[in-house]
């Protein structure tokens, strides 16, 4: 049996009754708190029992170990994301696809999640079993791309390039954090003092030329940049696919010849149309 598992996806209404006041998720909302604060470096199972006022052995009557804990932490924030209602209707575009505001909203959803909960990007690793928060939230975020022309496998990438983005800007956050903790001193105020390397820079022309025109004066905020050139990058795709679904064979690519009338060609022929219903029809 994997413990990982059956704690992640656990049936809560058969819990038995937590022992002499601890549960198992107070024990989570613990480890989240402690964190919160101290990020995934300061979080042992220790201080988490010491956090709620047991003994270290306390915590293992619920949840075998430190890996198990993180994974039930990240899925009950993660669960913050689901639950979470936008904060403003997304604006209607244009085009009236819709895809693109549903789909942002729901990235700056988890953007809020990751700047209260930064360690979440501390997550590392291929093989971290998702819980059922975790499935749904990607289940959602899929659906908003779904009735688009991207093909399945694009919308998969999509999603999946959209929480690597997150997780590369939360890290920076969590970088910072760890670093103000550890010196005392901000961000701000470090580099600020950093007068000798300032120095050297005029040797460097394309540097010079940005700053002597205003490069640095108004910084571009990293994720809202990024969001933005995502988003347009998946929009451009999307507009080709959407240009060349009615010239292309769905199944095999080769070029359709011009519906004589009536709705457009999907298949350049009865075999194609064939082949994909049977993949399709395929377990």
């Amino acid at each position: 049996m994997d413990d990982g598992v059956e704690l992640l996806w656990r049936d809560r209404d058969d819990e038995s009754a937590p022992r002499a006041g601890l549960s198992l998720d107070r024990i989570v909302r613990a480890g989240i708190e402690l964190a919160d604060a101290e990020g995934l470096d300061g979080l042992s199972m220790r201080k988490v029992a010491d956090r709620l006022g047991f003994t270290t052995m306390s915590l293992y009557r619920h949840v075998p170990g430190r890996d198990q804990l993180v994974a039930l932490m990240r899925d009950a924030a993660i669960g913050e994301h689901l639950n979470e209602e936008p904060a403003e209707e997304p604006a209607e575009e244009p085009s009236g696809a819709g895809w693109r505001p549903r789909l942002e909203a729901m990235i700056r959803q988890g953007w809020r999640c990751r700047r209260r909960h930064p360690w979440l990007a501390e997550v590392r690793g291929t093989r971290n079993v998702p819980g059922p928060n975790a499935v749904a939230l990607f289940d959602r975020m899929l659906s908003t791309l779904t009735g688009t022309p991207l093909h399945p496998r694009e919308v998969i990438a999509a999603v999946n390039l959209v929480g690597r983005f997150m997780d590369a800007e939360a890290l920076t956050l969590v970088e910072t954090l760890r670093e103000e903790r550890s010196s005392g001193v901000s961000e701000e105020e470090w580099w600020g003092a950093r007068d000798s390397l300032y120095e050297r820079l005029p040797a460097y022309p394309t540097i010079t030329r940005l700053w002597e025109t205003g490069g640095w004066d108004a910084p571009e905020d990293s994720f809202e940049f990024g969001l933005r050139r995502i988003l347009d990058g998946i929009e451009a795709l999307i507009h080709k696919r959407d240009e060349k679904r009615d010239e292309t064979c769905a199944e095999c690519g080769n070029k359709l010849d011009p519906a004589p009338s009536g709705r457009p060609r999907v298949y350049c022929s009865r075999a194609c149309q064939q082949r994909a219903y049977r993949r399709r029809r395929t377990p």
